[in-house]
C-alpha cells in the first residue's frame, strides 16, 4: 500500500533552523523534571533515526511499488533532518549549558552499530538470513514509528507547555518533529508489509521494541537529572521507583504524557486490523508544518 492508494498527499522533506542561544535548560518554567524528561528526546533520537535511514537504504532496491518507493525516499530525508535537528540541540543547547551527554549517546550508538547492525555483534549473516534480518529490523522501525506518532499527536495537542510560558524554540522543535511523525505515520508500516512482514512477527517485535524505548527514555532522563543538584540526591535510575513516581505525578499535572496513557495508545498496533492512517490527522499535521517558525526560518 502507498500514499496514492491511501489518497494521502505526497510527503514533503523540510529543512529547519533553530536558534538555541536563549533556550534555558528548564525550558518549561517551574517544571525541571518535565524539562529534563523531554530534553532526553534530543539524546535518544539521532542515532536511531540515522539507523532508520541506513536500513531503508537497503530496503529501497527491493520496493516494487513506485509510489511507496517515493514515500520511503521522502521518509528518509525527513528522518535525516530530524536527526540533524536534535543533534544540533545536543551540541548548541545541552553542551553549551554544561550537560554531559556522551554517556547516553554512546549507548545509543552501540545499540544500533552493534546489536542492530547489518552484521550483529560483528558476525556475518548467511545469505538466507539477510532478507529475514532486514524485515525484522523494518518491523522494529514500524513499531517505533507507531510510538512516535502517538507522541507526535500528544505534542500537537499539548496546551500546558505553551500556557506555562515554555521556550518557543524547543516547543517548535518538538511540534515540527511531532507533526512530521504524524504526516509519515503510514510509511514504516506499509514498507514492512510490502516486504513480507506479517502479523505474528509484528506482535512480538512490538512487545520487544516498545518497552525498550520506554526503558531507554527513562534511563537517559535519569542521567540528565543526576546532573541537576535538585534531583541528584534521589539518585535517579530506571531501576528506582522515584523516577517512575515522578513521571506519574507530572503526568497528572499535565506536564508529561502518562506512561499508562502511552501504553494504552500503543495497543492498537497489536491488532490484526491495525491501520496507521487512523492514528492521526494529516491535515492537522500539515497545518502546523506550514506555520512552524523553524521551517519558515530555513525556507527564508
Amino acid at each position: 500500500m502507498s500514499r496514492q492508494t491511501r489518497n494521502l498527499p505526497p510527503l514533503v522533506p523540510r529543512k529547519v533552523a533553530f536558534d538555541w542561544s536563549k533556550t534555558p535548560l528548564e525550558w518549561i518554567p517551574g517544571q525541571p523534571f518535565a524539562s529534563h524528561f523531554v530534553n532526553e528526546i534530543n539524546l535518544l533520537l539521532p542515532a536511531g533515526e540515522f539507523w532508520f535511514c541506513r536500513v531503508y537504504n537497503q530496503a529501497l532496491p527491493l520496493v516494487t511499488d513506485p509510489k511507496l518507493r517515493d514515500d520511503v525516499r521522502a521518509f528518509m530525508r525527513q528522518e535525516s533532518m530530524h536527526a540533524r535537528a536534535h543533534a544540533s540541540a545536543i551540541e548548541d543547547y545541552l553542551h553549551a549549558r554544561g550537560i554531559e551527554t556522551r554517556t547516553n549517546t554512546e549507548q545509543e550508538d552501540r545499540l544500533f552499530e552493534i546489536l542492530l547492525a547489518d552484521q550483529p555483534f560483528g558476525r556475518k549473516l548467511p545469505k538466507w538470513a539477510e532478507r529475514r534480518w532486514l524485515v525484522f529490523r523494518l518491523g522494529v522501525i514500524a513499531a517505533v514509528e507507531h510510538m512516535t506518532c502517538v507522541l507526535g499527536n500528544y505534542i500537537l495537542h499539548n496546551e500546558s507547555w505553551e500556557a506555562a510560558g515554555a521556550d518557543p524554540t524547543l516547543l517548535d522543535l518538538l511540534r515540527w518533529h511531532g507533526a512530521e511523525e504524524v504526516e509519515h505515520r503510514c510509511v514504516a508500516f506499509d514498507l514492512y508489509r510490502h516486504l513480507g512482514g506479517g502479523y505474528p512477527s509484528r506482535y512480538y517485535l512490538a512487545a520487544i521494541a516498545m518497552p525498550a524505548v520506554f526503558g531507554l527514555w527513562v534511563h537517559g532522563a535519569a542521567h540528565l537529572m543526576k546532573q541537576d543538584p535538585r534531583f541528584a540526591r534521589h539518585k535517579p535510575s530506571v531501576f528506582r521507583p522515584w523516577i517512575w513516581r515522578e513521571w506519574f505525578r507530572n503526568s497528572r499535572e499535565g506536564w508529561l504524557p502518562s506512561p499508562l496513557w502511552i501504553a494504552l495508545r500503543e495497543l492498537p498496533f497489536f491488532s490484526p486490523w491495525y491501520d496507521p492512517e487512523t492514528e492521526g490527522s494529516t491535515e492537522e499535521a500539515l497545518a502546523y508544518l506550514e506555520r512552524s517558525p523553524g521551517a519558515l526560518a530555513a525556507a527564508a
